[in-house]
């Protein structure tokens, strides 16, 4: 497998802080590789995931990233006053995708998330989770390398977000795409990652492979071994 992601000693310090946000990371991610990203409040897996999608830079040290990545917001970042097809098509239109293809690309991606036929909603008038699949859709139809995403079923029900995790694992099988997603729920990063990350204090300190076979289940022995594995690497 190729790499699309290289961090290679990156560390980062805000201008506002002495402290070092991340301190010399260094690993690889892999084309069509799902990869996420777990550890305690503050411990630099927002900031990691804002290098990439180039929304930081890095203070030292050599990132490698593809050229167009799309991301997926804790809170799905909407428009309140564009339609769920305007929200989706924003961000082609901001790089002059004509129209047509526009709406063309926005009906694939919004039958994918299952939301065919919600095109002339407003977000107002959907639900937390059919606006968080808003998100996604508008996140894929950019049509990046890398799909990104930060905590994005953190303020949604239990059963929206089982909802939300087999309709991103079948996304990530019907596209291909390379996934980086935060999560704060050990869980969630174990049901849906090929390999996991654990930050702590700005240092990544361990990447775990996620060897099960899927789909997975959180009451077999082998998730509940892998879980207190990841568990001893975290610091609160």
């Amino acid at each position: 497998m190729t790499n699309i992601i290289t961090f290679k000693n990156i560390t980062k310090i805000y201008k506002t802080s002495k402290q070092k946000a991340l301190d010399d990371i260094s690993f690889e991610i892999g084309h069509g590789e799902f990869f996420c990203l777990v550890g305690a409040s503050g411990s630099g897996k927002s900031t990691l995931l804002k290098l990439i999608a180039g929304i930081e830079n890095p203070t030292s040290g050599e990132l490698n990233t593809p050229q167009k990545v799309g991301m997926v917001f804790q809170l799905g970042a909407l428009f309140p006053w564009l339609t769920v097809e305007e929200n989706v098509i924003f961000g082609q239109k901001m790089e002059n995708v004509v129209n047509s293809k526009a709406k063309e690309l926005a009906k694939i991606y919004l039958r994918m998330v299952n939301l065919e036929g919600f095109e002339k909603k407003y977000p107002r008038e959907l639900s937390g989770g059919q606006r968080q699949r808003v998100g996604i859709a508008r996140a894929l139809a950019i049509e990046p390398e890398v799909l990104l995403l930060d905590e994005p079923f953190s303020a949604l029900d239990e059963i929206t977000t089982s909802e939300l995790h087999n309709d991103l694992l079948n996304i990530w099988k019907k596209t291909g795409k390379t996934i980086v997603m935060v999560s704060h729920l050990l869980e969630e990063a174990i049901l849906l990652a090929d390999r996991v990350g654990v930050i702590s204090d700005g240092k990544l300190v361990k990447i775990l492979s996620i060897d099960l076979k899927r789909p997975r289940d959180i009451e077999e022995n082998e998730f509940k071994q892998k879980l207190e594995e990841i568990n001893t690497y975290i610091k609160e």
